[in-house]
């Protein structure tokens, strides 16, 4: 690997409940072996950058019950295409040269994968999003 590449690697956090095993499949290994760890480096650039997607909404995710915000997320991240490509990129940016290789191979599976991270991420830490938290 190139300094680069090591350097980001050194930075994720291990996650003990990620395993990676043989019998899995390569999509389900990049994910707990890649886009998990990644995921959990970059949480808070993900909340600040949901914050501020909210903002630029008129803070409307602030006035729904509960329920309502995980749904809000979830169509936040599934219908906001340029909202979406900006979470990939977080990520993406992260990935050392050969997981990119790995990346392109299967991107549109692991998009999914990624985006599904990224929400129970976002839903996950909900509470921090509370606007008197938030600002």
């Amino acid at each position: 690997m190139i300094p680069r590449d090591l350097q980001l690697v050194a930075l994720r956090p291990e996650i003990p409940s990620a395993r990676v095993s043989e019998n899995m499949s390569l999509d389900e290994q990049f994910q707990n072996r890649t886009l998990r760890p990644i995921a959990k480096l970059q949480d808070e650039l993900l909340l600040e950058v949901f914050r501020n997607y909210t903002k630029k909404h008129k803070n409307k995710f602030y006035e729904l019950k509960l329920e309502k915000r995980f749904i809000y997320i979830e169509n936040a991240i599934q219908k906001d295409i340029k909202f979406r490509n900006s979470l990939k990129g977080i990520i993406i940016g992260q990935f050392t040269l050969e997981e990119y290789a790995t990346y392109i191979e299967n991107s549109s599976a692991l998009n999914k994968r990624m985006m599904n991270i990224v929400k129970e991420r976002l839903q996950s830490n909900i509470q921090l999003l509370e606007e008197e938290v938030a600002y």
